[in-house]
C-alpha cells in the first residue's frame, strides 16, 4: 500500500531557532543557583506539561524572583520569535498535499512552542505535541496517537500494509521509534552526510511511491 501520510518532526526538521536564548536551561539553572540539584527528569517534565514557564518552575520547585522571571520570559518570546520555515519543508509539504498525502508534526515540545509551530506550518492536517498529550517520543503512545488522528494505521515496517512515514533529524526519535510500531521512518541528516538531505527530496519519494500504486 503506498504511504498515504507523513509526519514531520518540528524544530532542526521543518523549522530552526535563528536567535536561541534557551530560556528553559535558564530556568533549570536558576534552580541550581537556589541550591535545587537538577533531576533527569527535568527536561521530560518540561516536554509533557501544558504549563507556561511561571508554571513549570513551580512545578519543577525552582525559586526565581520576579525580576530574573521577566527576564527569561523576555528571551522565551524573543527565541520564539526568531523561529523560520525551512524553505523546503514549504515546498515538500506543498508537494505531499498536491498529491493527495495527508501531514503532520509530531514533536517534544514545552508548551510555549505549539501555538508559534500551528501559526508558521498553517497547512499540516494534524499537529501532535509532547505537552498536550503527557508522553514524548520514542514513547510509542505518541505515534500511535498522530496516526489515529491521521486515520491511518501503521502496517509491518516491510510489508505492504505500512502507509505513514516519518522523517526527522533524531534516528532514535525520527527513525527508530517509528519503525519500532511499523511507521517507516527515516532520518533527515542537513549535513549532507545522510541518505536523506531535504525534505524535497524525501517528498519526491514518497510522491514517486504513491503515483506508482495509483497507476
Amino acid at each position: 500500500m503506498a504511504i498515504t501520510a507523513v509526519i514531520f518532526d518540528a524544530f532542526s526538521t521543518t523549522l530552526r531557532i535563528s536567535a536561541p536564548t534557551n530560556p528553559y536551561r535558564q530556568l533549570l539553572r536558576e534552580g541550581v543557583k537556589h541550591g535545587r540539584r537538577p533531576s533527569p527528569g527535568d527536561l521530560h517534565k518540561l516536554m509533557t506539561i501544558d504549563a507556561g514557564l511561571r508554571e513549570a518552575a513551580d512545578i519543577l520547585g525552582i525559586q526565581v524572583t520576579p525580576s530574573r522571571m521577566a527576564e527569561i520570559e523576555s528571551d522565551l518570546q524573543r527565541e520564539i520569535e526568531s523561529i523560520e520555515v525551512f524553505p523546503d519543508a514549504r515546498d515538500a509539504i506543498a508537494l505531499l498535499h498536491e498529491h493527495g498525502v495527508a501531514t503532520a508534526i509530531c514533536s517534544n515540545l514545552a508548551a510555549p512552542y505549539g501555538p508559534a509551530v500551528k501559526t508558521l506550518l498553517p497547512d499540516l492536517n494534524i499537529y501532535s505535541f509532547s505537552y498536550e498529550l503527557g508522553v514524548t517520543k520514542p514513547d510509542p503512545a505518541i505515534y500511535r496517537a498522530v496516526c489515529h488522528d491521521l486515520g491511518v494505521v501503521p502496517g509491518h515496517l516491510f510489508g505492504s500494509a505500512a502507509q505513514v512515514a516519518m522523517i526527522g533529524d533524531s534516528p532514535r526519535c525520527d527513525r527508530d521509534g517509528p519503525r519500532a510500531i511499523g511507521i517507516k521512518g527515516f532520518h533527515l541528516d542537513r549535513s549532507g552526510g545522510g541518505a536523506k538531505r531535504d525534505l524535497v527530496q524525501f517528498a519526491e519519494l514518497v510522491v514517486e511511491q504513491f503515483t506508482k500504486e495509483l497507476g
